[in-house]
């Protein structure tokens, strides 16, 4: 897990998982009551502001949190924005915080959007549930215990040259295409585990990881 320089948290419910309390901190709408389970300090408020509470946001705008207001009728979600206002703060490293529930579309679209190419100058991990997220551009060091599952899934399209080390199923330059199955549910052999792909994307997906002390 990352050490973010922010943290972006998404509406819905959730487990209290422990979060690091650095950086920034920013709600996607009513990611704000979110944060607030979480004992997060909200910095900034983005989205239509349509699934946060009147209350909340009240408190929020008197303890100084800056609100960033978009109509109802937009072209992006309330996460999407949030991602792009970290980015033009000058995030390198970016937690996202997001639910496991809910509707399975913007599940779905919230993980297509973490390997989106404009945020590829970010280093970017989610928890989704209990499950840690990390995207893979390049080379990313995994941490968990002994026994610990990881799957991994091409984003985009074509992952070319996907090699690891510290896995009990090795891949050693590999293609993973868009649709294979191929990376799911490998094992870490010990702490720490190595991914490095050569062009393309990956999600490295722990499912029940933070139910522990995080990675």
């Amino acid at each position: 897990m990352i050490e973010p320089d922010v943290v972006v948290v998404a509406s819905g419910p959730g487990p209290a998982v422990a979060v690091p309390r650095r950086g920034t901190v920013i709600a996607a709408d009513g990611g704000l009551e979110r944060a607030g389970e979480l004992g997060l300090e909200v910095d900034v408020v983005v989205g239509d502001l349509d699934s946060v509470s009147s209350a909340a946001l009240a408190r929020a705008e008197t303890a100084g949190t800056r609100i960033v207001r978009h109509p109802v009728a937009k072209d992006a979600t309330d996460l999407e924005l949030a991602l792009d206002e970290a980015a033009a703060l000058g995030a390198r490293r970016v937690l996202v915080i997001a639910s496991a529930g809910g509707r399975l579309d913007h599940l779905a679209a919230s993980l297509l959007l973490l390997g989106a190419e404009r945020y590829a100058a970010l280093e970017l991990d989610a928890l989704v549930g209990y499950a840690v997220v990390a995207v893979v551009r390049g080379e990313r060091t995994l941490r968990g215990d002994p026994g610990d599952l990881v799957t991994l899934l091409p984003l985009g399209g074509v992952a070319k040259g996907v090699t690891t080390s510290g896995l009990e199923y090795p891949l050693a330059g590999e293609t993973l295409s868009s649709g294979t199955t191929r990376g799911v549910s490998n094992v870490f052999l010990a702490g720490e585990a190595h991914v490095s792909v050569e062009s393309g994307v990956l999600l490295a997906i722990r499912p029940g990881a933070a139910q522990g002390s995080l990675p």
